[in-house]
């Protein structure tokens, strides 16, 4: 199983908004690499909900309820559908990312731009662990 972190700035779609909506359509991706990220998803597949902006950090655990098709606004891309698994115990604020040497080469600290991004099986553990949830 692969792992994924979707971004989103608190005024687009907040995690709050995704619990009330019971799922969602992830579209609007409008970056080559991100959309290329988007297209490896899996159903059943998990994800971090990181909220950027204010207060960023990681808040939340999606799935991937639909595997990618087109984005109905620019076919070019496409979308998933997602939909909420947890509120994180304990948010992860970004800070405290980078400060941890064992994720100095997660791709939120590589690629800070990156709306969509993937998360590797270690990160998964040592992001679980401090956000103090156990999942798959």
């Amino acid at each position: 199983m692969a792992y994924w972190m979707f971004k989103t700035e608190p005024g687009d779609y907040s995690f709050e908004q995704l619990l009330e909506d019971g799922s969602a359509e992830w579209d609007g991706v409008r970056n080559h690499q991100a959309a290329r990220n988007m297209r490896c998803m899996r159903k059943g597949e998990l994800a971090f909900f990181y909220r950027s902006v204010v207060k960023p950090g990681v808040v939340g655990v999606v799935r991937i309820i639909r595997e990618a098709f087109p984005d109905p606004a620019d076919p070019r891309f496409v979308q998933v559908e997602i939909e909420p698994v947890a509120r994180l115990p304990r948010e992860i604020p970004l800070a405290e990312i980078k400060a941890d040497p064992r994720l100095q080469d997660l791709a939120l600290v590589r690629q800070p731009r990156l709306s969509v991004l993937p998360v590797s099986d270690a990160h998964w553990r040592v992001l679980c662990a401090k956000a103090g949830i156990s999942l798959p």
